[in-house]
C-alpha cells in the first residue's frame, strides 16, 4: 500500500465512528418519543376509565316568608292575641305577615318603656348621642334592604326609596348631634333680684306615645322617634298597617345599636285600635298625633282622652312636610324645664 492510500485509510476511520454515534442517538430519541406517546396514551385511558365527579342537582327550596313580630322591651314577641295581618304592596302583591298588636300588647309596651326610662334619662347626653349615631350607622349598612321595603309598601321608584333612606340616616345623625347641646340652647341662667342664683335646664317628660305617619314610612318613623328619645324619654310607637315592615326592621337595627331595651317599643297594627288605649293610659306622659289625620274625629277623641291626665299633645299641621328641617320643634314639647334655686353667701 502506498503512503497516500495509508493516509486516506486513516482519515476515513473517524468519519465512520461519528456516523455510528449519530445513528445511535437518533435511535434513542425515537425510542424516547415512542415511550412518551405510549405513557401519554396510557394516562388518557386511565383518566377516561376513572369516574368523573358529578355536581349534585340543586334541591328545590321552599320560600321563607317572614312574619314580623312586635318590638317590646328589646325583644320581638308575637302579639298576645295571636293575630296577624298581611302586608301587601301598593300593587296588591303579598309582602309579609305582621303582628296585629292588642290592648294587652300596648300595656306591656308602656310597662317596658316606664322601666327603661330612668336609666336612659340618667345616661350622659354624650352617650345618648353616640347611640343615636350608632343607629344611623346600622341603618346605613342595611340601606338596600330598607330601600327595597319602602319601594314595596309605598310603591315609589327605587331612586325615591333610596333618597328616603338617606334622609332618614341624615336625620338620625342630626338628632345625635343635638343630644349634648340641648341643655345649653334650651337651658338658661336666670337673673334673680335677691341673694340667690338659679338655673333652668331641660328634663325628659317620661313615656311618650307616638303615632307614626303612614308615609313616608321610614323617614316618618325616624322623625317622630329620634326627637322624643334624644332628650331622655322612652317611647311607645304605633306603626300603621303599611309601615309595619320597615318599622320592625328599624326595631332590628335598634336592637343591635346599643339602645337599651325598652327605650323604644314598636307596635304594629291599626292606629285607630291602639291609640285610644295609649291616649287614656295614666302612665303615658305625652302623645304625638302625627299618625292621626288633622281635624279628624280620631284626633279629637285622642286629645280628649289625653286631657284626662294632662298629657302633653303634639298636633302636626295638615300636609306637614317630613323632609323639611324639623328644627327643635319636635324636641321641646317632650321636655320639661327644671329650675334650681341656690342661695348666695350661706
Amino acid at each position: 500500500m502506498s503512503e497516500t492510500k495509508k493516509k486516506a485509510a486513516k482519515a476515513a476511520k473517524p468519519a465512520k465512528a461519528t456516523t455510528t454515534v449519530k445513528a445511535v442517538k437518533s435511535a434513542e430519541a425515537q425510542t424516547t418519543a415512542k415511550v412518551a406517546k405510549v405513557a401519554e396514551a396510557s394516562q388518557a385511558a386511565v383518566a377516561e376509565a376513572e369516574p368523573k365527579p358529578t355536581t349534585p342537582a340543586a334541591a328545590p327550596r321552599s320560600s321563607v316568608r317572614k312574619t314580623y313580630k312586635l318590638y317590646i322591651g328589646g325583644a320581638f314577641p308575637r302579639s298576645e292575641s295571636g293575630r296577624s295581618y298581611a302586608v301587601t304592596a301598593s300593587s296588591g302583591e303579598f309582602i309579609a305577615n305582621a303582628a296585629q298588636a292588642s290592648r294587652k300588647d300596648a300595656r306591656d309596651a308602656v310597662r317596658a318603656a316606664r322601666a327603661a326610662q330612668p336609666g336612659w334619662s340618667k345616661a350622659t347626653a354624650y352617650n345618648r348621642g353616640q347611640i343615636l349615631y350608632r343607629i344611623a350607622e346600622m341603618l346605613e349598612e342595611r340601606r338596600d334592604q330598607f330601600a327595597q321595603q319602602i319601594a314595596g309598601v309605598e310603591g315609589v321608584p327605587s331612586a325615591a326609596a333610596y333618597a328616603q333612606v338617606d334622609a332618614a340616616v341624615d336625620r338620625w345623625v342630626w338628632y345625635a348631634g343635638w343630644s349634648d347641646k340641648l341643655a345649653q340652647v334650651l337651658g338658661s341662667a336666670n337673673p334673680v333680684a335677691g341673694p340667690y342664683w338659679n338655673v333652668s335646664s331641660p328634663e325628659p317628660t317620661g313615656v311618650v306615645a307616638l303615632l307614626a305617619p303612614a308615609a313616608p314610612t321610614l323617614l316618618g318613623l325616624t322623625s317622630v322617634i329620634a326627637p322624643a328619645i334624644v332628650g331622655g324619654n322612652a317611647a311607645v310607637v304605633v306603626a300603621p298597617d303599611a309601615s309595619a315592615v320597615p318599622a320592625v326592621t328599624l326595631g332590628e337595627v335598634m336592637a343591635t345599636s346599643d339602645l337599651p331595651g325598652g327605650v323604644v317599643n314598636i307596635l304594629t297594627g291599626g292606629t285607630a285600635e291602639l291609640a285610644p288605649w295609649l291616649a287614656s293610659h295614666l302612665d303615658v306622659n305625652a302623645l304625638d298625633l302625627a299618625g292621626a289625620p288633622a281635624g279628624s274625629d280620631l284626633a279629637r277623641d285622642l286629645e280628649v282622652a289625653a286631657a284626662e291626665n294632662l298629657k302633653r299633645v303634639v298636633r302636626p299641621k295638615a300636609g306637614y312636610d317630613w323632609s323639611a328641617d324639623p328644627g327643635l320643634g319636635r324636641i321641646k314639647p317632650f321636655l320639661e324645664t327644671k329650675t334650681v334655686w341656690h342661695p348666695i353667701g350661706i
